[in-house]
């Protein structure tokens, strides 16, 4: 393995089949912490978007021949590879984009076991036996079903989670037998540069993957009817121009939220506060299932709220690659000043500044409001910054009602003794997952994962993921 210095420029160029190719234009990546420049993205063309597919349709009827046995064992060198490169990949994560250290380096790691998990469901795709005799007109008649790969898989990725969110698309896509083509976020190249790096180095046949960076050739990619299945994590926005884009052509689409969380009165009030505070800044709130709206049981809001305020006051923010940070910027500062304007808007309209509120370049600092409405768009919008709301209720259902008709439906939290609340929560709220006495933002990889309404469509997860990447053929025989 070449070792990486992980502060000289970074090139991110194009992976198409077995070789590399440079963009006619590049992109400057910068540190949003430091301003320094961290490296620099080939742009892709049209013709390199389209030389993409063609290696991913050349390579797929060796991939789709490949043995179960054989491809999990080459997504397990894939994790080992990635598990040896974890501190360099994950400090040049840092750099480009002002995550934590610590948690760009368990990313990597976390990404590896996407594969392990990945790997097992390689050899677990089953079909089943119809029983046709039960019914006269299928009496006599044998009939089973087999799963087979998609064939070319578009990957789009976004920025904060850029590796394990690429483990997510890439692995179960291997697992089926399928290839991929992978655009990353541009504001995220750099480590998915060496990501890709690290699974050519594990032995993926050339063309299985194969990545080109920029926004410019987003919607060839998606368009193109050689790509049979779309993959995509971001913004609701792009992820409608999507579904309008690909016609028939079936899509997993993870989109936004907005993490609404309940404690109810019977909760254990330290743990709630203890959740909430970190699951609300924790990757400076860049995450769609982040804690964004807690609702608590007006019995016990007081309590709640002095602890939350002091749980986030002890999460430390500031410089990425200190290992002692545990919150570091935003994306960019264009990000930073999106959320500081929310959160003037909030306080203009009656919010309450109850902890933070400051910008200082990239840097938002913790931000808890209260004193919100529903009408706030720090309440109804997504944030995607490490700010969250805090409201009291009188009554729990009213609100289960109100995040069913609205647009989002993530992943929910509540914390509650109460096995009757947590099932009516389940059976009441229409959303992708109710965490109970956890927050909306848990997620282990193995649990399908995914929304409904504006938040998504399909499901990730190696086991669910791999499903949508095959397809169901049924044979009968006459015999």
């Amino acid at each position: 393995m070449t070792e990486v210095d992980q502060d000289a420029p970074i090139r991110a160029v194009a992976r198409i089949g077995s070789e590399y190719r440079e963009g006619s234009a590049e992109q400057e990546i910068v540190d949003p912490y430091r301003g320094d420049t961290v490296g620099y993205m080939a742009l892709a063309s049209e013709q390199d978007c389209t030389a993409a597919i063609e290696a991913a349709v050349a390579a797929a009827p060796a991939m789709a021949a490949m043995p179960g046995y054989e491809r999990a064992a080459l997504l397990r060198s894939c994790a080992d590879q990635l598990v040896t490169r974890a501190p360099d990949i994950g400090r040049v994560m840092a750099r480009e984009t002002g995550k934590a250290i610590r948690d760009c380096v368990v990313e990597v790691e976390r990404s590896a076991d996407t594969f392990r998990l990945s790997a097992e469901e390689a050899v677990r795709i089953q079909g089943e036996h119809i029983p046709m005799d039960a019914s006269a007109i299928g009496a006599g008649k044998l009939a089973l079903t087999m799963r087979f790969p998609v064939g070319v898989v578009a990957a789009i990725t976004p920025f904060n989670g850029p590796l394990n969110l690429a483990a997510h698309k890439i692995g179960p896509a291997l697992a089926g037998g399928n290839t991929v083509v992978l655009k990353p976020s541009p504001k995220a190249p750099l480590c998915t540069w060496l990501f890709v790096e690290a699974l050519t180095a594990a032995g993926v046949p050339a063309g299985a993957i194969n990545a080109i960076y920029g926004d410019s050739v987003g919607g060839q990619l998606v368009a193109d009817p050689r790509v049979n299945f779309v993959t995509f994590t971001g913004s609701i926005k792009v992820g409608k121009l999507i579904r309008r884009a690909v016609g028939m052509k079936p899509v997993t689409l993870e989109l936004g939220g907005v993490g609404p969380t309940f404690v109810h009165d019977d909760a254990d009030l330290a743990a709630a506060a203890v959740a909430c505070a970190r699951n609300a800044m924790l990757l400076a709130g860049q995450s769609c299932v982040s804690v964004q709206n807690v609702f608590v049981a007006a019995q016990v809001y007081d309590e709640f709220l002095q602890r939350l305020t002091a749980e986030v006051a002890r999460i430390r923010f500031g410089d990425p690659l200190d290992p002692q940070t545990e919150v570091g910027t935003l994306i960019d500062e264009p990000a930073a000043e999106r959320v500081a304007a929310i959160v003037d808007r909030a306080a203009g309209g009656g919010a309450k500044i109850a902890y933070g509120g400051q910008r200082a370049g990239a840097l938002h600092e913790a931000t808890v409001l209260t004193e919100v409405t529903a009408a706030m768009d720090a309440v109804s919008d997504e944030i995607f910054g490490p700010v969250m709301t805090v409201s009291r209720y009188e009554r729990i259902e009213p609100l289960f009602e109100r995040i069913s008709a609205s647009p989002y439906g993530l992943q929910c939290g509540i914390f509650t003794k109460s096995l009757e609340l947590s099932l009516a929560a389940f059976r009441s709220i229409r959303t992708g997952g109710v965490i109970v006495n956890g927050t909306s933002r848990w997620r282990s990889d193995q649990m399908p994962y995914g929304g409904v309404k504006d938040s998504g469509a399909g499901r990730e997860g190696p086991k669910f993921a791999l499903r949508e990447m095959t397809e169901e053929r049924l044979l009968v025989l006459n015999v």
